[in-house]
């Protein structure tokens, strides 16, 4: 009952009451003010459009390795009489210097031998020219005994003829004849035989001068002298060894020249030399005349080797491309050479650039000149500006280069113009838009443009 008392007493006048203020504040308050819709302008990040120079670089990293090396092997056999003192690993050791020399005795020996058969053979030669005149003279006196025996057959012939000579006086004095002329023939067949004799003793002194050269050849061979001055890589002799034919003494390492062997990708080689040529610059593929077309490109290249926070620099030409492609990263080599890798040295500042150092090579070309933005500016090779409208506007562009965080643009994008860093979502071209430069990138780009 209490709580039907308190709803009709109390509960309801007071809806009432809230009801009836309400209506009255309705109906006596104004109407809400309509407000006009307006465009709403995006906030977006822009710089401007500036153009600059950057410098094409590649960044690769490889093994420094000598241009030349020198394998001391032995072209002949022998017993090693002599090693140099400074054929030790490590060692330097200049031009000219005789690692290995073996004993000359079986050389001499040989030389000896060819010297005594030379001069047995031309004494032979002279042997034969006594005799060859000593045969002539007599086939002189031969001849004229022939002489003598035919007026004796012709004088038995006609008393045979006559009747005063009988048959065996006429066959003794042709047997004597006959048995003269055979005597002749023997001596001119004996002179027929000297030029050919004479013939096979030059010969025979021509051999054995060849081997009196061979010999000589042999003996200076067994000295094994240093053509260029070099650091020793290895060696493998000691005095008293017995060093075969075909045998490696020593290795040794040119110290004027040192390589570094590049592994670069097909791609960015091919953009760092088109980026310093003209838009037909092409990978350069005629085995023929690629070491001559990569050197008109005009390639610079610098060693850099890390030591802590510092860095030794080291200037290097680009010498040559590879011998192929690794097929497992599918790069390519280049080859860049330093020169007077050992002299540049200072103590304590700038070591020598020896084998097996792991350095940091940089190629670079000509700088180019253009239009530098960001590399997140570009977007699916668009790239989105602001008009004198502040609107929205996407141009088509490809950049001559991209590296690192820029890209470089040479046509499509003017000067001076607004580029959007954060264009807006959903991206409306034409859409309003509120730019805002942003001071921190821009000094960003300068800063990587001059390191570039």
């Amino acid at each position: 009952m209490k709580t039907r008392f308190k709803l009709v007493l109390i509960t309801l006048p007071i809806a009432a009451i809230g009801a009836g203020v309400l209506a009255y504040v309705v109906s006596t308050s104004p109407p809400p003010g309509r407000i006009a819709l307006a465009e709403r302008a995006s906030p977006v990040r822009v710089i401007a459009a500036e153009t600059r120079e950057v410098t094409p670089t590649l960044v690769g990293f490889g093994l420094v390795a000598p241009a030349r090396t020198f394998a001391a092997i032995a072209e002949v056999g022998g017993t090693v009489e002599y090693v140099n003192p400074g054929l030790r690993d490590g060692q330097i050791l200049p031009a000219g210097a005789v690692l290995v020399r073996l004993s000359p005795t079986d050389f001499d020996l040989a030389i000896a031998q060819a010297t005594a058969n030379i001069r047995a053979a031309q004494a032979r030669l002279a042997e034969l020219d006594v005799t060859e005149a000593n045969q002539r003279a007599a086939l002189e006196i031969e001849r004229e005994a022939l002489a003598v025996k035919a007026s004796d057959l012709e004088r038995a012939e006609t008393l045979f003829a006559a009747g005063t000579m009988a048959q065996s006086g006429r066959d003794m004095a042709r047997a004597a004849h006959l048995a003269q002329r055979q005597k002749v023939q023997g001596i001119e067949g004996t002179l027929a035989l000297f030029p050919t004799q004479r013939a096979v003793q030059t010969e025979q002194i021509a051999v054995y001068q060849t081997n009196l050269a061979t010999a000589r050849l042999n003996l200076g061979r067994s000295e094994l002298t240093l053509p260029f001055t070099a650091r020793v890589a290895t060696h493998s002799v000691e005095t008293g060894q017995f060093l075969k034919t075909g045998q490696t003494a020593a290795i040794l390492d040119g110290i004027d020249q040192a390589e570094i062997d590049v592994q670069v990708s097909i791609d960015s080689f091919r953009g760092l030399i088109r980026s310093g040529q003209s838009a037909t610059a092409t990978l350069p593929m005629d085995p023929t005349r690629m070491t001559e077309i990569l050197h008109e490109f005009g390639l610079n290249a610098q060693v850099r080797l890390r030591l802590g926070d510092e860095a030794v620099t080291w200037p290097a030409t680009v010498d040559r491309i590879g011998d192929g492609i690794d097929p497992k990263t599918g790069t390519i080599s280049v080859v860049v050479q330093v020169d007077d890798a050992y002299s540049l040295t200072k103590a304590g500042d700038r070591p020598p650039l020896t084998k097996g150092m792991f350095v940091e090579v940089l190629l670079s070309s000509d700088p180019v000149s253009g239009i530098v933005l960001p590399r997140s500016a570009l977007r699916d090779g668009q790239v989105f500006v602001v008009d004198d409208d502040n609107r929205l506007r996407v141009i088509t562009a490809s950049p001559w280069l991209e590296q690192g965080g820029i890209a470089l643009f040479t046509d499509g994008i003017s000067e001076d113009s607004r580029i959007v860093l954060s264009p807006p979502t959903p991206m409306i071209e034409g859409a309003l838009l509120d730019p805002h430069t942003d001071t921190e990138v821009a000094n960003r780009l300068l800063t990587e443009g001059a390191a570039q």
